[in-house]
């Protein structure tokens, strides 16, 4: 028999909250009654997380769990999970106590039966300080607009996903807030979503600070334009250097005109031959960027990589 589900907890410095956690999780899978796996992911801690893990595998042995040598971040330590990970249905969650296991049961149904390749929770009811919730309502409603995925909670740690979803995406430097968005640009577009609890952090403080204001729209941005333009870059960077040179081209036709039938003196003193000139320099130079971008990717090692839904 397959195993049922496997959840994967990054974490950093949560020492205190482990052992509730995992004794919580063990608790709602056997009233259940499903096969399950808990992957930790140890992301460079310097408390006693590591040390407590090894003891918690020897109470419960559907423990497993992989430390880094260093802090590397939340998307490599999902990335980790994701290629560890063994249950058909795949939970992620946070190790600090905010995400509740007595949501699993819910999640995986809806998996299983209704057929979604990723659900994400949404946290309805916050206990978060305003410096987070303001931010993270204008986030979700950029990333909502830009992304075309309607879901209220980009962020919530809390997301069950298809085996699939997670063995055919790569979550790397920040992109952990955005695994909707890479699964949807993978060919997984059935995304739901659920209400789930949201509960006060019961110990430590959390680890991300003001600077995940500054990473996030610039990561949106990259995935974005990975997501469309990865494997074509020359139909991006070429079709603005086109439109900047039939702009110069234009500009600077306008002008020889004036000079050769009009007689007109000190062009070069106009402010639309300078803005002529640099329209054709941008121009050139984007093209080139386009040119040199498509030798990159015919000749990356993944540009033939597809998914495959189903063979007959």
């Amino acid at each position: 028999m397959s195993l049922q589900i496997s959840v994967a907890i990054p974490l950093l410095n949560e020492e205190e909250s482990l052992p509730e956690l995992a004794q919580w999780i063990d608790k709602v899978m056997k009233a259940n009654n499903f096969s399950y796996e808990i992957i930790f992911v140890d992301d460079g801690s310097t408390d006693g997380s590591w040390n407590l893990i090894q003891d918690l595998k020897q109470k419960y042995d559907e423990i497993r769990a992989i430390k880094f040598r260093r802090n590397y971040g939340k998307s490599p330590g999902l990335q980790k999970a994701f290629e560890a990970a063994q249950g058909e249905v795949v939970i992620t969650m946070d190790a600090d106590l905010q995400d509740s296991p007595d949501e699993i049961p819910e999640l995986y149904r809806m998996i299983t039966e209704e057929g979604y390749d990723l659900v994400s929770g949404w946290k309805k009811k916050r206990y978060d300080p305003i410096t987070k919730t303001i931010p993270t309502k204008l986030y979700n409603g950029v990333t909502r607009m830009m992304s075309g995925i309607k879901l209220n909670d980009m962020n919530c740690g809390l997301k069950a996903y298809k085996k699939e979803v997670v063995k055919n995406i790569e979550v790397y430097g920040d992109m952990h807030r955005y695994i909707p968005v890479i699964a949807k640009s993978a060919g997984y577009g059935k995304i739901g979503e659920k209400v789930v609890q949201h509960q006060a952090r019961k110990y430590g403080s959390s680890k991300f600070g003001i600077n995940r204001f500054i990473r996030g729209p610039l990561d949106l941005a990259s995935i974005m334009f990975v997501s469309k333009y990865g494997k074509r870059p020359m139909h991006f960077f070429g079709m603005i250097g086109l439109i900047l040179l039939m702009i110069g081209f234009v500009l600077l036709a306008y002008l020889s005109v004036k000079k050769i039938f009009f007689a007109q003196v000190g062009i070069a003193s106009l402010p639309s031959f300078y803005l002529g000139m640099l329209s054709i320099i941008v121009g050139v130079q984007l093209f080139i960027a386009g040119f040199l971008a498509e030798l990159i990717s015919r000749n990356a090692p993944g540009r033939n990589n597809y998914i495959v839904e189903e063979t007959i």
